[in-house]
């Protein structure tokens, strides 16, 4: 089967439900921006699925698990990486994937948890 008509399963990582089954004309990598239906989703986690056939073990799907895509004003430059959330958090995980480790799917603005740094 070519890679480009692999049948990819995508996943919501939180909570988690899959969003559609969709053909990919190429390999999703972590880390890379994935649009859906007009959403657009952030690459977490990809999957390959194997089967047993004669000869061998043959790639038969994908699965891709993603996260929502921030908001661009949730999102800053800062020591040469993107990062979410408020920066000026002391729960601020400085990651593009996670926001922090007490609220990590956010909105940072207005969370009772925000403690300055």
């Amino acid at each position: 089967m070519e890679l480009d008509s692999l049948p990819t399963e995508i996943i919501l990582n939180h909570p988690r439900q899959s969003l559609g089954k969709i053909q990919l004309d190429s390999q999703p990598q972590p880390g890379q921006h994935i649009e859906l239906n007009g959403e657009t989703y952030r690459i977490l986690e990809r999957h390959h699925h194997y089967q047993y056939k004669v000869g061998g073990y043959r790639l038969e799907k994908m699965s891709v698990y993603v996260q929502s895509a921030q908001r661009p004003d949730e999102i800053t430059y800062l020591e040469g990486k993107w990062v979410i959330g408020d920066i000026t958090c002391e729960y601020n995980a400085r990651s593009e994937l996670l926001r922090c480790a007490v609220n990590p799917e956010g909105p940072c603005e207005g969370c009772q948890h925000y403690q300055p740094q």
